[in-house]
């Protein structure tokens, strides 16, 4: 065991230099002069210790997702894209991989047995894909969109004064023109979609840097600080002008790879990110059990308002109903301070804040794939505590037609949806929790399934404890939502493991997930590059088998809120560690 620790210390030195190096061994030497070797040979203390390290080393890897996080050591650099950089992180991950491995977690506390597992799986998913999925080499998006995440990671928030704020965003511009030639370099023979999604991302990457950017340090008057960035931020545009005809003229015409990732990677995916173990067959024997049972609720419903006309009609009727563009914000806004007020007389969940979500645009670099979202500080910030609830418009340029499909998707049962997903009582009041939650790795690793199906279940939820007065639109609304997560789940699957086109996977959305052909397009489209995007339905089905369970163990002691309580102080783990927590066993997630 001992060579092999020495042999793990050497890697992580060639990986990480002398000043992680430095600290690791700070940390035995502190466990010497606080205990001795009986300290040390503590798994407890040595998971804890392991812990730091990976984070430490894993945000030096990824200051974007350190800066996200909270942590700003890092603002002032950017990810290093290149394949050797590839090649070393695959060395960091098995390098401790290999020393998560090495602690027995039967010796480890419950709540620390569950983080070992959480840290253990969380660390195959980064090396299935850095190894075998290989989206670095697959998906050009990955690179423009990225570096714009990285810029807008420092300009979103003032968790610092703005003129050093602009400094990180003048050092992380730098070095963009690398990060577009490591692209160049690392792309080879990628999906034509995913070039075409980039191509289709760009126009609004690139306002981005000419408007938004700018925009966000309007106010800065150091005149040499400010000239230093438009230096910059004029050579990331120019840099993204050559990237967009590199892909237009060069990558697109040799674009004919496969985006579909294999029966055998999805079920991976499923196990590191989710714990889920459930055979693909009997995932689609499950979707499409919901599937119908949603449909056949969507049925009944559309009967109540009105008989002689079929649910197509009336979903018809509906999708018409829905706010001038101009005024869907302020639609957003309207509903949320409704839901709260609910969720607190009707004692839902516990709400840990009294300060709302702002309402705002989605950013350019996001619209192409998303019609709404949540973006919350990572749970380690400590002063720039504002979410933003992302809406995405109508593009100016759109025609008429585009513009109507398009706000179809925001009727007034949808937006009640999406209020309730996004904010009250979904990402948000999850968010909120999780600045709660019992350590570390609860706080910055979890699952999908939890945080997505959270957000779904909260849909349904709130609608069957009464908000809306049995307002029929509403339950319509939510349905068609439901709905919408059904054919994600039966199409990530199919397209995936080659039972459906992307044409086919069109079609689905529309024929039986109850979708316009607009969002049918934009879905399967997501689906490319999201294949479990299952995790909406995943996770809700099992909250609720969950809620069913924990409620035959409490009888009479039962409350709701406590039990999203309960579920909430968590964390975001998979469902299997919530089960453990919560019910005492390893019970069947499904």
């Amino acid at each position: 065991m001992r060579g092999k620790v020495q042999s793990n210390m050497n890697r992580l030195k060639q990986i990480l230099g002398a000043t992680v190096v430095s600290a690791l061994w700070g940390v035995a030497l502190w466990q010497t002069a606080a205990g001795g070797s009986a300290q040390r040979d503590d798994p407890a203390v040595r998971f804890e210790a392991c812990v730091e390290r990976y984070f430490d080393a894993y945000f030096r890897h990824n200051p974007t997702a350190a800066t996200l996080a909270g942590f700003h050591e890092h603002d002032h650099e950017l990810e290093n894209y290149s394949a050797e950089e590839v090649r070393t992180q695959i060395a960091m991950l098995e390098a401790f991989a290999e020393e998560v491995q090495s602690i027995d977690p039967r010796r480890l506390p419950p709540l620390v047995a569950s983080d070992h597992q959480l840290l253990a799986h969380s660390i195959r998913a980064a090396l299935l894909e850095l190894q075998e999925i290989r989206g670095w080499q697959r998906n050009s998006d990955h690179y423009s969109s990225g570096i714009t995440q990285s810029v807008f990671a420092i300009m979103a928030r003032k968790f610092a004064p703005a003129p050093d704020r602009l400094r990180s965003v003048i050092d992380r511009e730098r070095q963009v023109p690398e990060v577009f030639e490591a692209a160049r370099r690392n792309l080879k023979d990628p999906p034509r979609i995913y070039t075409e999604v980039a191509l289709e991302q760009l126009p609004g990457i690139i306002a981005f840097f000419e408007k938004d950017v700018p925009s966000a340090f309007r106010d800065v008057r150091d005149a040499a600080l400010v000239a230093e960035f438009r230096a910059t931020n004029l050579a990331v545009i120019d840099a993204l002008g050559r990237y967009r005809e590199f892909l237009e003229q060069d990558l697109l015409a040799r674009s004919n790879g496969d985006f579909r990732i294999g029966a055998d990677n999805f079920r991976k995916k499923l196990l590191y990110e989710e714990m889920v173990e459930i055979p693909l067959d009997r995932l689609l024997e499950i979707g499409d059990a919901d599937l119908r049972a949603n449909q056949e609720s969507f049925r009944r419903t559309a009967q109540q308002l009105d008989p002689q006309r079929s649910a197509q009609q009336i979903l018809a009727d509906l999708a018409q109903d829905h706010p001038a563009p101009n005024e869907l914000l302020d639609s957003v806004r309207g509903v949320l301070g409704d839901l709260r007020a609910f969720i607190g007389e009707h004692r839902i969940v516990t709400i840990p804040s009294p300060v709302p979500p702002i309402v705002e645009e989605t950013p350019p670099f996001m619209r192409a794939l998303t019609f709404a979202s949540m973006d919350t500080p990572g749970p380690f910030e400590s002063r720039a505590k504002e979410a933003y609830f992302n809406v995405t418009l109508p593009e100016p340029s759109w025609s008429k037609q585009q513009v109507e499909e398009h706000m179809a998707g925001f009727s007034r049962g949808t937006i009640v949806s999406t209020a309730i997903h996004e904010a009250y009582p979904g990402h948000y009041v999850q968010f909120l929790w999780l600045q709660r939650a019992p350590s570390k790795v609860r706080k910055l690793i979890g699952a999908n399934s939890n945080a997505e199906g959270w957000a779904h279940y909260t849909e349904q939820m709130m609608l069957d404890e009464g908000y809306g007065n049995g307002d029929l639109k509403l339950r319509l609304g939510q349905l068609q939502d439901a709905l919408l997560r059904n054919a994600r789940f039966i199409v990530g699957i199919k397209m995936h493991t080659g039972e459906m086109t992307y044409e086919d996977a069109i079609e689905f959305f529309v024929r039986e997930g109850y979708q316009s052909r607009a969002n049918g397009e934009r879905e399967t489209k997501r689906g490319t590059s999201d294949p479990t995007y299952l995790v909406y339905t995943l996770g809700k089905l099992e909250l609720l088998k969950l809620r069913d369970d924990y409620k035959k163990m409490r009888g009479d002691a039962f409350s709701l809120r406590e039990f999203h309580d309960a579920v909430l102080k968590q964390g975001f783990p998979p469902i299997k560690l919530l089960r453990r927590a919560l019910l005492g066993n390893d019970s069947p997630v499904l």
